[in-house]
């Protein structure tokens, strides 16, 4: 009978999707957890007495983070106080019922939690109030924008400048393919960055996951029965990355250290990120919510004024002609980047 091939005396549980190792249950546990402190040192991703909010929305990812983070802390002694920050987007049926899976993990994590929402940042305004207005198309434009401010402006209410996520090796490698399928260049040497910080934010956000397989993160909230969230979101069909997922699922079934080998060669990128004559950003605040910004209207708002002015203020892949207040829109939103 065969033997687990790291620890050499107990059975065989599974496979493991990274490797192709058959190991048992415990070495599986150990090896997952171990990855992503190795990753955590090498990165130097906390230091001692520091606070941090994990960006919980109730899906695998963030359950998990939230629990290996936990155990780690325990067991190395980080020193670290983890706050769990969610964000209340307004889509029923979907993020009321992940939140009350927070909730749960606030209980069984022993950690703060704190809950921001659209409703009260953006004049009222929820992703379903949304999405009445605009339609399907272009919605992940307005909550991408929003959702980044948003845990910003939570974690700066806790006095908190550094939030970690869940995205993983999966996500790392999609973002590099679509971005590499866009030609996108401006993003191409940076989507794989385990630490990112915009030019118009203070808090600077780590991805602890950047090397953890989704099918891995999945077999370990399974077996450790963690509480989780399984319902993705109603709003984010996410058509190119869907693309992009299923090449990357496809590579993998030929060879699993595919995805980690693409993050690799995003790694060695090193492309040019200032032309000559290129300015640099200067840093001020909103005219409109005070917040930091290196535009004159923050991107927020500017989604904001079209959303109140009864329209949509982006029109992607659109041939319609712009009437005279959305061409001014349009104008400003020319320098923005989304």
């Amino acid at each position: 009978m065969s033997a687990c091939e790291l620890c050499k005396s107990r059975k065989p549980f599974l496979r493991r999707p990274k490797t192709g190792q058959k190991i048992c249950q415990e070495c599986f546990f150990h090896v997952f957890e171990t990855e992503i402190h190795n990753t955590i040192k090498t990165a130097k991703l906390f230091h001692r007495g520091e606070r941090v909010a994990i960006g919980a929305s109730g899906g695998k990812d963030s359950t998990v983070l939230g629990y290996v983070l936990m155990t780690l802390n325990q067991r190395y002694n980080y020193g670290v106080e983890f706050v769990l920050l969610s964000v209340d987007e307004g889509i029923k049926g979907y993020r009321d019922d992940s939140l009350e899976t927070v909730k749960r993990n606030k209980v069984q994590y022993s950690m703060p939690l704190e809950i921001v929402s659209y409703v009260e940042l953006y004049d009222g305004w929820s992703m379903d109030n949304i999405v009445a207005q605009i339609g399907n198309k272009n919605n992940c434009t307005y909550c991408g924008v929003f959702r980044r401010q948003a845990l910003d402006r939570g974690a700066q209410k806790l006095g908190i400048r550094h939030v970690v996520t869940g995205h993983n090796a999966d996500d790392m490698a999609e973002t590099i393919l679509m971005n590499l399928l866009r030609g996108d260049t401006a993003r191409l040497d940076r989507c794989t960055e385990i630490i990112t910080q915009s030019a118009d934010s203070l808090v600077k956000r780590s991805k602890p996951l950047k090397y953890a397989y989704e099918k891995e993160i999945v077999l370990y909230a399974h077996y450790k029965k963690l509480d989780y969230f399984s319902t993705e979101c109603t709003y984010s069909p996410e058509a190119f990355r869907g693309t992009a997922r299923a090449l990357i699922k496809n590579l993998e079934t030929v060879r699993p250290s595919a995805i980690v080998d693409i993050i690799r060669s995003g790694e060695t990128f090193v492309l040019s990120r200032r032309r000559k004559g290129t300015k640099e950003l200067k840093m001020g605040t909103c005219e409109r919510c005070g917040y930091i910004s290196s535009n004159r209207i923050c991107k927020a708002c500017v989604l904001l004024e079209g959303l109140n002015a009864g329209r949509a203020a982006v029109q992607v892949d659109s041939a319609e002609p712009l009437d005279s207040g959305n061409a001014a829109m349009h104008k400003r939103l020319e320098h923005l980047s989304f």
